[in-house]
């Protein structure tokens, strides 16, 4: 205990006193609630020699409320918009120029994917040579490879800061409204539904921007943002036939995350308004060294953690098959089998720590490619202002002080 306390003593020493730890809070937090949750709703189900996957809210709808705690892009969106747009304004500030900018944070993003995609075509080319059936290589790569629409999303709203910067968040609110309307209401092509992926993305995105071009929000605008996206949502699930989960859920004829819908947006803009509020009591919790260090350490590997939970997960659920296997057992409970009832959640949740392991494993392998890029960028980066709520004083009070 004393050398983890002397750790943490001294990354919180090594912290720039300018940097908002709340900030990497919620980036850490944002990071965690994707892992969680892709491990808690994705069952690799064995079924006649191929792998498919199912969710257990396709099941369970009664557990749709988990896909509400652990759908947290929206402030991954957030907290980068806030942090481009301040980064590109500290650039031009120095007189840096765009595509620099624009290269050095990309370079951060999309370095660390090198090393999976290398090591998902080798083992693709493997698999193929011991004859591994083809939908079980489509199920696999496409759990490995979604992901990374999250990271095209972000890289094209960062290479277009200096644009969206300034776009209020009501305007690709505004867009996501009219596709859903045409889309929904008039029976409108599907295909229409992807130009939300941009958009529904943009509201956080440009609402982290704004705060970071105009200051901190009111408590009252950010218990509006909170009550009102979560209104909102919950009378659209209610009574405009969107689905309850926030999640995508195999077999449904709606997603409300692929693409984006109002639901999910104003979900998003309940999120982020949470996200908000919290930042004060997030910043008086980390003033503490050992739980500003735990922070720390997760966001010096959160693109590692991204890229490689999948692969932890499927490492880990190939070698109980394997296993199972020699030992003449059937598929195990919560690894392999279709995700159908309470002991299928409980034994997922006995898995999990295999799971952290196994991307701890992965981490350890990997992460030097992330610490890389990092130090291409860690000299531009800016001092993060002040994000959290203000009391702002009525007029009255103000007079008075005068």
């Amino acid at each position: 205990m004393p050398d983890l306390r002397t750790l943490a003593a001294r990354i919180s020493a090594a912290t720039p006193a300018g940097r908002d730890r709340a900030l990497d809070a919620l980036r850490a937090f944002a990071i965690l609630g994707v892992v969680l949750g892709h491990w808690l709703v994705t069952a690799l189900v064995v079924d006649s020699g191929t792998v498919r996957t199912e969710s257990p809210l396709g099941h369970l709808p009664e557990l749709t409320p988990v896909s509400w705690a652990f759908q947290t892009l929206a402030v991954f969106f957030l907290v980068g918009g806030h942090v481009a747009a301040r980064g590109h304004a500290a650039a031009r500030a120095r007189g840096e120029s765009h595509g620099r900018w624009i290269a050095a944070r990309l370079g951060r993003l999309f370095r660390p994917v090198v090393p999976l995609l290398a090591l998902w075509l080798v083992a693709t080319v493997v698999m193929l040579g011991c004859g591994v059936p083809w939908q079980t290589l489509h199920t696999l790569g496409k759990l490995v490879l979604s992901p990374l629409w999250f990271l095209l999303v972000l890289a094209a709203l960062t290479a277009a800061t200096p644009l969206v910067a300034r776009v209020h968040p009501l305007w690709p609110l505004a867009v996501v409204l009219h596709v859903d309307l045409v889309r929904f209401g008039f029976d409108g092509p599907q295909w229409l539904g992807w130009l939300n992926l941009p958009a529904g993305w943009l509201v956080p995105y440009c609402l982290g921007a704004l705060l970071a071009r105009r200051g901190p929000l009111s408590t009252r605008a950010a218990w509006t943002l909170l009550l009102g996206g979560a209104g909102a949502a919950a009378l659209l699930v209610a009574f405009a036939g969107y689905p309850g989960s926030m999640v995508g859920v195999p077999g449904a004829a709606v997603s409300n995350l692929n693409p984006p819908t109002l639901a999910a947006v104003c979900f998003g803009l309940a999120q982020s308004g949470a996200a908000v509020l919290l930042l004060g009591p997030l910043r008086r919790a980390l003033r503490r060294p050992v739980a500003w260090a735990a922070v720390a350490l997760l966001n010096l590997c959160a693109m590692t953690v991204f890229l490689w939970h999948q692969t932890a997960m499927i490492a880990v659920t190939a070698g109980g098959l394997l296993t199972a296997g020699r030992l003449g057992h059937g598929p195990l409970t919560g690894l392999h089998t279709v995700p159908d009832g309470y002991d299928w959640v409980l034994a997922r949740l006995g898995w999990l720590p295999l799971f952290a392991l196994a991307l701890l494993l992965c981490g350890a392998a990997f992460h030097a490619y992330e610490r890389t890029a990092a130090r291409a960028t860690t000299s531009r980066t800016p001092r993060t202002p002040d994000l959290r709520p203000v009391h702002r004083p009525h007029a009255r009070t103000e007079a008075r002080g005068a």
